[in-house]
């Protein structure tokens, strides 16, 4: 019985050093070595400090901005601790509410837009994190950027055509814009 009983605490000190140390240095190591950006969470730098990251959405509520989708994290927006949806429901008033409010916040930034308002604004994504939008936010969004930035529709058009993302391996998902890249592109203007 003793023989087996230390059998197994030395399997266990055996499998945790190699599976809970080892295992977990050479993955990391071997991810900074080959994908060093993506292993630091994608920063996005401006004047050579980060300002936050490819991989989750930023708050943008200045008309100059383009603003992203709604964040459902909690106690905060875009909370990379707290990814989750809002597990609200079709039928749930609390969301009819809530994109009431978001639609009437997006007509009020921009007033003469009668178009019809993309659901990506007015609805937080599975995560509550996401980074991007479709094409179509973009453009509800680019007269009210261009006008509030004093700059030619055409221009930011440009820029709204420059960071659109296709479909990854041209088949999968939807083109989309990073928001926050945009946004820093913007400003560099």
């Amino acid at each position: 019985m003793k023989r087996l009983i230390l059998n197994a605490a030395g399997l266990l000190v055996l499998m945790s050093a190699l599976l809970g140390l080892l295992y977990p240095l050479a993955a990391t190591g071997l991810a900074q070595l080959l994908f060093p950006a993506q292993a630091n969470g994608s920063l996005v730098a401006k004047d050579g400090k980060p300002v936050g990251s490819r991989l989750i959405g930023q708050s943008f509520t200045e008309p100059k901005y383009f603003w992203g989708r709604p964040s459902a994290t909690s106690p905060m927006a875009n909370n990379g601790a707290s990814s989750t949806p809002s597990n609200q429901g079709p039928t749930n008033p609390a969301l009819t509410d809530a994109a009431k409010q978001r639609i009437d916040a997006l007509r009020a930034a921009d007033p003469g837009n009668t178009a019809p308002v993309p659901v990506e604004l007015v609805t937080a994504s599975g995560s509550g994190l996401d980074p991007e939008i479709s094409p179509a936010a973009a453009r509800y969004q680019l007269l009210r950027v261009a006008k509030a930035r004093g700059l030619d529709a055409a221009r930011v058009q440009q820029l709204v055509a420059q960071y659109t993302s296709g479909r990854q391996f041209g088949v999968l998902g939807e083109p989309r814009v990073n928001v926050l890249e945009l946004n820093l592109a913007l400003d560099r203007l």
